[in-house]
């Protein structure tokens, strides 16, 4: 079973920078898909960025051209690079994993996730 364990978030203001990493105890990231997620108080989880088995990337709108999702095989780690942070980023972000090579942007398609890690930008 992936085991995963985000880390990175803190507090940072607007156009700052934070890199997440998502941790997996077993070997996951070479072949399956991981999701980063996000969900701010009060509202729905959402889709971030996704990185499939074949290393191919997708992003949501609101990500495109601010973050960056890669990913380290020998370390069985994913990164999420974010760089012009805004206020509206604020949320706790997850990663997830399922068993398919294939990334999904709806977070019910994800099987097991991490504990989450708190980002929030102040303006």
């Amino acid at each position: 079973q992936a085991q995963l364990v985000e880390s990175g978030g803190g507090l940072v203001q607007d156009g700052g920078s934070l890199r997440l990493s998502c941790a997996s105890a077993v070997r996951v990231v070479s072949t399956y898909a991981v999701g980063w997620f996000r969900q701010a108080p009060g509202k729905e989880r959402e889709f971030v960025a996704g990185i499939d088995g074949g290393a191919r990337r997708s992003y949501a709108e609101s990500a495109k051209g601010r973050f960056t999702i890669s990913r380290d095989i020998a370390k069985n780690t994913v990164y999420l690079q974010m760089n012009n942070l805004k206020s509206e980023d604020t949320g706790v972000y997850y990663c997830a994993t399922r068993r398919s090579v294939l990334a999904s942007t709806n977070y019910t398609n994800y099987a097991y996730w991490g504990q989450g890690t708190q980002v929030t930008v102040t303006s």
